[in-house]
């Protein structure tokens, strides 16, 4: 058995321990939110936070977060920059087919909590690593601005 802080509660899987923590938390958790896009760490819709930080999921193995406290898009609102960008992602119409959103949000929560005040290039270079199909980054980085002004 694994022992894993998601989102402030522990919880155990037996899943091996090689096992990608995408695959434990959708699969083993019923946790569906963060997604599986590329399965090499390349598109962000696997993001998670690993002790606050932006991390992808899908390669990185379970057993390497089992100190760690997880936070996945699941519990991003009960934080201020997670309510503050969930409530700017609606109000600039950020998604259209929605499937990488759960990274974007979690990349730009990262961001957030650590610079409320981002420029343009620190948006770009925090939002780098989340692919959107449907090209919806004008409004992303208006959204993340939306946000910085609320949190300020």
């Amino acid at each position: 058995m694994i022992s894993l802080n998601i989102n402030g509660k522990q919880i155990e899987t037996d899943a091996e321990p090689d096992t990608p923590l995408l695959w434990v938390l959708r699969d083993y958790l019923g946790m569906t939110g963060s997604k599986y896009g590329c399965g090499k760490a390349l598109c962000g819709a696997c993001t998670v936070h690993i002790d606050g930080a932006p991390t992808r999921s899908c390669v990185l193995p379970v057993s390497a977060v089992a100190q760690a406290k997880i936070m996945t898009i699941e519990a991003i609102g009960a934080t201020k920059e997670g309510e503050a960008v969930q409530n700017a992602w609606v109000a600039e119409g950020v998604p259209q087919c929605g499937y990488c959103q759960s990274g974007q949000v979690m990349s730009a929560v990262a961001l957030l909590s650590s610079n409320t005040r981002p420029s343009d290039a620190d948006i770009d270079s925090a939002m780098a690593g989340n692919i959107c199909r449907c090209a919806t980054y004008v409004r992303i980085r208006a959204a993340i601005k939306r946000a910085a002004e609320s949190l300020a």
